[in-house]
């Protein structure tokens, strides 16, 4: 790597023009033809951290809020990215094992209450200046069309996007100019909402896992001025849920002075039945990490507005486990608590076994 990661792969927003033959495939995130607001919604992701290696890997899924039909994002790497389709079964069982413990506890007396098949790829996409932008590869995945892209500018990566149907911003330009001039790879993907999907503005995710060679894990937090799409969209408040799995547990911080506004709702060691569960439904293998895992869950409400950086992990000097708060359930006692019910008893009881005895007596 040329240098220490500053930010790394944010799945940002650019339009995308629709192509001649293009087939509709399954949608994942933002991006829209010109005049057509996109913004991430809802969005939980697993990130593997094998800090040996320096590899992350980097499985999305999530949801957006657009009035396009088509629109794709860019994805950029320090090194060229490995594409694969993920497993979207893994994060049920994440959701599982983090889920707060549910005590049943007897109601207190005198209380009421409730316990709370894809198509070939377009042709045409090769860069007319080789010298300036270079494919390096090209394949479907998981429902994508991905164009892994080398430029030596963000001037000729723009000329690129414009000439391959894909429409960019002044502000996507110099989002991606930094990026560009540390010699990062581009990946380019299309996606379209599906037929049954068109008159809604909510879109979901599939799973595509993204693996990249990195300094230090992080998230790409950082978004081109989010506020104006999403207000045209309605979109007020989103969620970001992020399974961190490393050999530790870990923190999450932005670079510089701002405090990240993410918690840590759990946290704690995998058993190695789970471990071995969640490689399978990712589609990795089975050495894949440390074989000792901890997952340490955040939870963000991620504000439309412009963030200062990304977010970065280090190991925390807080190893301790945390859990959520546990949920009361109550229910009825075996007995009943009120005296009432035993003075109906009572009286209804007593006289037919009085009268019983007596006619007993006198036989």
């Amino acid at each position: 790597m040329k240098r220490s990661l500053g930010s790394l792969l944010f799945l940002m927003a650019v339009g995308v023009v629709v192509l001649s033959g293009l087939r509709p495939i399954s949608a994942c995130c933002p991006a829209p033809p010109s005049g057509k607001p996109v913004v991430n919604a809802d969005q939980t992701v697993i990130l593997i951290w094998d800090a040996d290696t320096k590899t992350q890997h980097f499985i999305r899924q999530a949801s957006f809020k657009s009035d396009a039909d088509d629109f794709g994002f860019l994805v950029p790497t320090p090194t060229q990215p490995e594409l694969n389709e993920s497993g979207n079964e893994a994060f049920p069982l994440l959701k599982k094992m983090t889920e707060p413990e549910i005590i049943k506890q007897r109601r207190p007396s005198g209380s009421v209450g409730c316990g709370c098949g894809a198509s070939a790829p377009p042709a045409g996409l090769a860069s007319k200046d080789a010298s300036s932008v270079r494919v390096l590869q090209e394949k479907m995945v998981a429902g994508f069309h991905a164009v892994v892209l080398e430029a030596d500018s963000a001037e000729v990566l723009v000329r690129w996007l414009k000439e391959n149907g894909y429409a960019y911003s002044p502000e996507i330009q110099a989002w991606a100019k930094p990026y560009i001039d540390q010699g990062w790879k581009i990946t380019a993907l299309k996606i379209a909402k599906s037929a049954d999907a068109k008159e809604t503005p909510n879109v979901a995710a599939s799973a595509l896992r993204i693996t990249f060679k990195t300094d230090r894990p992080l998230f790409p937090y950082r978004e081109p001025n989010p506020e104006k799409a999403a207000s045209a969209l309605g979109a007020h408040s989103r969620l970001l849920r992020i399974y961190f799995i490393s050999d530790s547990k870990y923190d999450g911080n932005m670079a510089g002075d701002v405090k990240w506004t993410g918690q840590v709702p759990w946290a704690g060691k995998f058993q190695p039945e789970d471990r071995s569960k969640l490689l399978r439904l990712l589609n990795l293998p089975q050495s894949t990490g440390s074989m000792e895992w901890w997952l340490t869950e955040f939870e963000d409400h991620w504000p439309y507005r412009s963030a200062p950086a990304d977010v970065y992990f280090s190991h925390s000097p807080d190893q301790d486990p945390v859990r959520r708060t546990p949920i009361i359930e109550y229910v009825s006692s075996a007995w009943p608590t009120d005296g009432t019910v035993y003075v109906f008893a009572v009286v209804l009881t007593v006289p037919p076994l009085t009268r019983r005895l007596r006619r007993g007596n006198r036989a």
